[in-house]
Order: C-alpha cells, then sequence, then structure tokens
C-alpha cells in the first residue's frame, strides 16, 4: 500500500500545534510588548480587560445573596467523606459536577439501557437520559434560585448505580447482597464515593426514586421530579419512532394540559413546578398538570415498559447477569476490581459482592461478550439487539 501525502487540511491542523504567538498588548491594544502570549486563532481579538479572577470565596458571597432561603449554599456545605482543601475558583458542588462528567461510571453509561436495548442512534441511553434531567432539574433550579450546580451534580449522577440491562439489572443482582439492589442506594454508596463527592450531592442520588426517603435539599427533590419529567416525555418519544406506540395514543390529559410534541410536554411541567413554588413555596407540581404527568406515566408502564417484548428482555438480563454473578464469585481471581476482590474465597459473602460490584458496572455490550466468552451462553438466549458477529 503506498504511502498518502498528507492533505493541505491535514498540514493546516498541525500547523496549529502550539497556536499562534503575539506580541504583548496594552489594554487599547496599541503598544506592542514582549512575545509572550500564545493564541487559539492567528487572529485573535477577545479581550476581557483588566480583570481580578472572581474567586470562590467571592462568589460564595454573591451566591448567598442571590439564592432563595431554603436553597443549598456551598458556603458551610461540602462535607466529604475525607477532608479536602478547597479551590480556588470552584464551589464544593462544581467540583462535584466536574468530577462525575469525568468520570468511568458516567461514561459507562452511553452503553447502558434506558428503555431499549442497543438503542439504534437517535434512542436515548442512561446517558443521554441523565443529560436530560439534567436540563430539566437547572431549568427548575434557576427559575426557583436553587443552587443549580447542586442540583445539576445529583442529575448526572443519579442512575450511576445501574446496571446493564436498565431495571431488569436490580431484579437480577438483589439476591446477591444483604441490603438488596437499588440502583440509587448503590450508586451513591458503592459507585460513587472514589469521586469523594459531598455529602449534598450523594443524598441527592441515594433518594431520588420516589420510592425512597425525601433527599434532604430542595435541589435533591427538584432532580427527583425533573427524572420523572424527563423520562416520561423521551420515552414516549423514543416508543414513538420505534413503532411500539402512535403520537396519536397520547393520553387525552396530556395533550390537553400540556401538547403533543416532547419540547410543549417538558415546558408545562416545568412552568408548572415554577408557578407551585411560586405560590406555595414547596418543591411539587400542581393539579391538573401533575395529573397529566401520572397519566403519562401510567400509559408508560402499560404499553412501552410491560410490554411482552419488554418483559422477555428483562427476563434475558435477569438470566444472564445472575449467571455472571455467580461465574465471578466461584472465581473471585478473575475480578478485577481489587487485590482484596480477588482474595475473597470462592462463593462467599465478600465474593458474591465485588462479583455483583463488577457485574453491576459492566455495559450491556460487555455483559452480553462476558457471557458468550466465559459461560458459552447461548446466542439465542442474549437480550435481543446484540450482534453476536461483532463480539470478540
Amino acid at each position: 500500500m503506498e504511502d498518502l501525502e498528507p492533505t493541505e487540511r491535514a498540514l493546516t491542523w498541525a500547523s496549529t500545534m502550539a497556536g499562534h504567538g503575539a506580541r504583548g498588548r496594552t489594554l487599547d491594544g496599541a503598544s506592542p510588548g514582549p512575545p509572550a502570549l500564545r493564541l487559539a486563532h492567528a487572529d485573535s481579538h477577545a479581550r476581557v480587560g483588566d480583570v481580578e479572577p472572581l474567586r470562590r470565596e467571592e462568589r460564595e458571597v454573591l451566591e448567598d445573596r442571590l439564592l432563595a432561603p431554603g436553597a443549598t449554599r456551598a458556603a458551610g456545605a461540602g462535607r466529604r467523606a475525607t477532608d479536602e482543601a478547597p479551590d480556588l475558583l470552584r464551589t464544593c458542588f462544581e467540583r462535584d459536577r466536574d468530577r462525575i462528567l469525568h468520570a468511568t461510571a458516567f461514561r459507562r453509561l452511553a452503553g447502558k439501557t434506558q428503555v431499549f436495548l442497543f438503542p439504534d442512534d437517535h434512542q436515548r441511553t442512561r446517558m443521554t437520559h441523565a443529560i436530560e434531567v439534567a436540563q430539566v432539574a437547572t431549568s427548575i433550579a434557576r427559575a426557583l434560585r436553587l443552587n443549580v450546580a447542586l442540583a445539576e451534580a445529583i442529575a448526572l449522577a443519579h442512575d450511576c448505580g445501574h446496571g446493564p440491562g436498565g431495571h431488569a439489572s436490580e431484579d437480577a443482582l438483589d439476591p446477591f447482597v444483604d441490603e438488596g439492589y437499588d440502583h440509587a442506594v448503590w450508586g451513591a454508596d458503592v459507585v460513587l464515593p472514589p469521586l469523594n463527592l459531598c455529602a449534598e450531592t450523594l443524598d441527592g442520588v441515594r433518594n431520588h426514586s420516589w420510592s425512597r426517603p425525601a433527599p434532604a435539599t430542595p435541589e435533591g427533590e427538584v432532580v427527583s421530579w425533573a427524572d420523572r419529567i424527563a423520562y416520561v416525555c423521551h420515552d414516549f418519544e423514543d416508543a414513538a419512532t420505534a413503532g411500539l406506540v402512535r403520537p396519536a395514543e397520547l393520553p387525552a390529559v396530556v395533550a390537553e394540559q400540556c401538547g403533543r410534541s416532547r419540547r410543549e410536554q417538558l415546558a408545562a411541567f416545568i412552568a408548572a413546578m415554577v408557578a407551585a413554588a411560586q405560590t406555595t413555596g414547596t418543591v411539587g407540581m400542581a393539579e391538573p398538570t401533575a395529573d397529566a404527568l401520572a397519566a403519562f406515566r401510567l400509559f408508560n408502564y402499560e404499553h412501552i415498559y410491560l410490554r411482552a417484548t419488554s418483559v422477555d428482555q428483562g427476563h434475558r438480563v435477569v438470566r444472564l447477569l445472575r449467571a455472571l454473578v455467580e461465574h465471578y464469585a466461584g472465581r473471585p481471581q478473575l475480578l478485577p476490581a481489587s487485590r482484596e476482590a480477588r482474595a475473597c474465597g470462592p462463593s462467599s459473602p465478600d465474593a458474591f459482592r465485588a462479583a455483583v460490584t463488577h457485574v453491576g458496572g459492566m455495559t450491556d455490550r460487555y455483559a452480553c461478550e462476558r457471557a458468550l466468552d466465559l459461560l458459552g451462553w447461548p446466542s439465542d438466549d442474549l437480550p435481543g439487539g446484540f450482534d453476536v458477529r461483532s463480539a470478540p
């Protein structure tokens, strides 16, 4: 194969490797100075003027003035399992948000089921769901003068405890740990502790599910609502795109109260929460919009989540994940988690817990690949949509 000469585009890109040099300039841009500055563009002209960086302490003072009385302040918060020196520029909750975005557990959400196993290019994954929840939560938090960074951190991390295959993973992994496998609790207490997040962030993750105790902060309560608002809207849209439901089947109360498009529905639910807080001072949603949200969720359960193919896929996920846990628990030396995990006695409680931690962290595709490779799993019994030809 003959060597190809670099294209003009490649050469142009390579020429910017070190950026562009510029001579120092005064504030008016008139007088040249020493060539000590690097610029992104040869013709860069952006100027911020003579500015003193706005440091964290000053921002916390401003935050205290601007936030609502019940909002969570960063000043005085930020309790972590391991003490850390505060950041020079970022608040404690902004640091949490940044750590979550860079975390392996968050990246793996891109390969985990929201509703559809092995979704096509236009269907949601756990990651895109988390991003949409963050959008809804920050819209509400900003309008209510709550702590936006805390709401965003909780929203981005709220599903990091989910295993592969959606909620079926909870049924699969539940018998192997004494406290049961609840993705909210597992995420806060097992998956996220290595990030050393603030107690307020972990509390919001642990208690975002409506079956859990109420979160300790109003920002956590906002995320609980944002999660439900986001998934009822986008799960219906995905199902309609896949032909599982027809747009015309949208419950009449939803169409009347919130419109037929996802954009209209999100706007209506967000506005209803803002209006409720303005009227009552409480994080909630007034009727009849709350009734529309409940009707929307019920429709999704009956026509999307509990359809026969979904139930069958769930059973396949349960069998596969349980087989993987039993395999790893019986052979803890195969566990990559830590030296302590590999040192567990075969099939001991510690080995099972380490195996659940490992299997729960897998993406859908990796779990199927491990089943094929380690267990000789029948390809016909894999969850639908997995391409056996692409497996190792």
